[in-house]
């Protein structure tokens, strides 16, 4: 495992360096997405009710080719969406770039709404149908790299021998992703979440959700649109209204924190690992980061879910598709954000038992006045670990030109050997070693200190403080709901993509290494698998964005036609 991570890190380090700099992600999409806002008149805020008309069902037709219903097609797509990305993301994004960062989510979001609306509609117009296809096959296919070969070789023929291999990478790289994104962070996730709360091995608990998440995906889409179609809209209720039960409670605490978030995204000074600290670049950049990994919005996933229904009209699931972004970030981030907030968790130091071999565990340079220097930068960059940190009465002796032991990038200042914190830890700390040896000469290896949370635990801190121990039990039930919605959704992504690359053959192998990588998710560092995870969303996002601009023209022609049209008239 430690091979793996090593090279996960080195891979993420070339290619934010040398391949997709982060900012150049933060311009492109937003970029994009005003774009689209500004060439389609405001789709996403002329056309969102019809929209929830189409999702209702009232225009279903069951002749129709494709293999989902609308709703069926939405919850799919939901479900890979709406999911760790709104209870762990959330955090992430504030923990990094502060209270500011939700702004940015919100703003990637809205005009996501457009970017998702146009994948949507070229990944239906430029679907392929087999109707002789096995049932865990699918019937169709569709999704970014059909539009990338065949929408941009219509459109730019004189081209025609690059968009083949675009869409060979494209596709390539949405697989990669789906082992990563869609599958080794949520499998992160509910292990780290059930190990915090019962102290289960992630072996186990990863194992025992592999198996879950295989039972479903071999069935084929059909199954998944069955499973996603309860899963997703029963854990979005319980979530958000448990939710909005906490901000009932700190009702007058509302206004207050639209106020710092908006301050926060302009001017930001809250980041409480650092990065906020008047670093706006490093708000922005965390805000559209976790914007994206939330609502997927430009990356080119959830058109391969839309592409499955069952409908002959290419902008009538392009309608559906707003409605993503807007629940899933506008609505449900952002009450995730506000119960961080309003409960004043988000900045809060715990009781925490410090586990001296956690990825959690990291080691920060000391400024010339003796202040921990968390990353200011895009990357968890973790510095050099002394050889030993001698602690003292439970303080640990730093000279200013140490490096700090830091959990969740921020710095630990005492340490003790129980959890009451009732006895200082006195001798020395190995980071080598991974252990603590006590001047008594017992060896530790974890010990105990007051240190921020991150990720899902701090929501489940927020949930907690709001609602007891009950708010824990609804973060971690719906954790481990959301991740497996979203592993059993992505799955589908990632198979269409083996699909659409080698061909229908590889679709049962892609299933079996899916799994595989389900596992070592769930065994791996939590840091290290969020950071390659948004590196494989950038490698796919920039080859989808160009051809969204590029095809920007026939997402405008088959808006017009369609509502010239109005083709729902006639099921009336």
């Amino acid at each position: 495992m430690e091979f793996i991570t090593t090279l996960i890190k080195t891979i993420t380090s070339f290619v934010e360096s040398y391949i997709v700099p982060p900012q150049l992600l933060i311009y492109a999409l937003l970029g994009t997405g005003l774009f689209l806002t500004l060439r389609l008149g405001f789709i996403q805020l002329i056309r969102l009710k019809h929209g929830i008309d189409v999702t209702s069902g009232k225009y279903d037709d069951p002749d129709e080719t494709g293999d989902v219903s609308h709703f069926q097609a939405l919850t799919t797509a939901l479900s890979a969406t709406v999911g760790v990305g709104n209870i762990a993301g959330v955090a992430v994004a504030i923990h990094w770039g502060g209270p500011g960062a939700l702004f940015w989510m919100w703003m990637t979001a809205f005009f996501g709404m457009a970017v998702k609306y146009s994948e949507v509609t070229l990944s239906l117009k430029y679907r392929q149908i087999d109707e002789n296809a096995a049932a865990h096959q699918g019937v169709v296919a569709g999704g970014p790299m059909y539009y990338i070969e065949h929408g941009l070789s219509e459109v730019y023929p004189a081209a025609k021998a690059l968009w083949k291999p675009l869409a060979i990478f494209f596709a390539l790289g949405l697989m990669l992703t789906s082992f990563l994104t869609g599958n080794a962070i949520q499998a992160n996730t509910l292990a780290d979440q059930v190990e915090s709360n019962f102290g289960i091995s992630p072996m186990i608990s990863g194992g025992l959700s592999a198996v879950f998440v295989a039972i479903i995906i071999f069935g084929g889409i059909r199954r998944i649109g069955k499973v996603t179609s309860v899963l997703a809209p029963l854990m979005a209720i319980l979530y958000v209204a448990s939710a909005l039960i906490i901000l009932a409670m700190n009702f007058g605490e509302i206004p207050a924190a639209f106020a710092t978030i908006v301050t926060e995204a302009f001017n930001p000074t809250a980041g409480v690992a650092g990065t906020g600290a008047g670093v706006f670049m490093s708000t922005l950049m965390w805000g559209v980061k976790r914007g994206l990994f939330s609502n997927e919005a430009g990356q080119g996933s959830a058109p391969i879910a839309h592409a499955a229904a069952k409908t002959e009209e290419p902008v009538s699931e392009g309608v559906v598709a707003l409605l993503e972004p807007f629940i899933d970030t506008l609505i449900i981030c952002t009450i995730t954000g506000l119960v961080l907030i309003t409960t004043g968790v988000w900045n809060d130091k715990h009781p925490t038992e410090l586990l001296l071999s956690s990825g959690d565990v990291t080691y920060l340079p000391l400024d010339s006045e003796g202040r921990a220097r968390p990353s200011a930068s895009y990357n968890l960059i973790t510095g050099d670990a002394p050889a030993t940190i001698t602690v003292v009465d439970g303080e640990p002796q730093y000279a200013t030109e140490d490096t700090v032991l830091a959990w969740h990038d921020v710095r630990v200042d005492r340490f003790f050997v129980d959890e009451a914190q009732t006895i200082p830890f006195v001798g020395e700390i190995l980071p080598s070693q991974k252990k603590a040896v006590a001047t008594d000469g017992t060896s530790y290896t974890a010990l105990y200190g007051n240190a921020v949370e991150n990720s899902a635990p701090l929501t489940a801190k927020a949930f907690g403080k709001g609602l007891g121990r009950f708010g824990e039990w609804v973060v971690l039930l719906c954790v481990v709901l959301f991740a497996l919605s979203t592993a059993i959704s992505w799955s589908y992504y990632g198979d269409r993509c083996a699909n659409y690359v080698f061909g229908a053959s590889a679709i049962i192998p892609f299933k079996v290494i899916y799994i595989l990588f389900h596992f070592i998710g769930a065994v791996s560092s939590l840091n290290v698998i969020w950071n390659f995870g948004d590196v494989a969303l950038s490698l796919v996002t920039m080859p989808n964005l160009l051809a969204l601009l590029l095809l920007s023209g026939v997402v405008w022609k088959s808006t017009k036609t369609y509502f010239e049209k109005e083709p729902w008239r006639n099921d009336d």
